[in-house]
């Protein structure tokens, strides 16, 4: 495996942010007197702001705007003040890799602000030489522009990195931005179509360092 850096996601991969952000949802749901549509939920998992909006508005239409209101306040009063806890495996990983001298990337949905003070409480910020986020791309995953972009910003062709992901929408992202790929899921297994791509799908980044030091 040639490969010269590094990309992550965050959310559901580096932080176990999902869990979270879900059960503020429902709360969300649940004060606003509006269903809560699990399957509608999931699906935007790993997607950009304008991904999520266009999904939800079919789902919620009208009443979509007090519902994320209700939520983007309650979420926020969490994640900008308390540390998200870190996943199994992360530090150990991202540790080796700067023993490596790899240089390390994000790419994630969660816009710039946001995703700069969950990986300041979490104590995981020193490890990154970049920060890409879904507001500083025209198409939010699983399009690829996002990881184009974060390779582009280390100065590393797409096919020499590796990257990082929990969702089925990012897998699609990172396949299509040719990156050798591997997927620790977290909330949605591999779908069957996203399964064909034959990438790695790992149960823990406890796994992949294993992996990687075999190389």
């Amino acid at each position: 495996m040639n490969y010269q850096a590094v990309i992550f996601d965050m959310d559901g991969l580096l932080l176990d942010t999902e869990r979270v952000c879900m059960r503020i949802f429902k709360e969300a749901c649940e004060v606003q007197q509006l269903p809560f549509y699990e399957d509608v939920y999931l699906s935007i998992i790993g997607r950009n702001a304008a991904g999520i909006e266009v999904i939800f508005r079919k789902a919620y239409g009208d009443d979509l705007d007090r519902l994320h209101d209700e939520w983007r306040t309650r979420y926020n009063g969490v994640v900008k003040h308390q540390a998200i806890p870190v996943k199994e495996g992360v530090v150990e990983l991202l540790e080796w890799l700067k023993e490596q001298g790899t240089p390390i990337a994000i790419a994630t949905s969660t816009a710039k602000d946001v995703a700069k003070k969950k990986l300041e409480l979490a104590g995981i910020d020193k490890y990154f030489d970049n920060l890409t986020t879904g507001c500083e791309v025209a198409n939010g995953k699983p399009h690829p522009e996002i990881y184009q972009l974060a390779a582009s910003r280390l100065n590393v062709e797409p096919e020499y990195c590796l990257a990082f992901e929990d969702s089925n929408n990012g897998v699609r992202a990172a396949v299509a931005a040719n990156m050798m790929t591997y997927q620790i899921p977290d909330l949605v297994q591999p779908c069957d179509e996203v399964r064909q791509f034959g990438h790695a799908i790992l149960p823990s980044l406890h796994d992949v360092l294993a992996q990687l030091k075999t190389v």
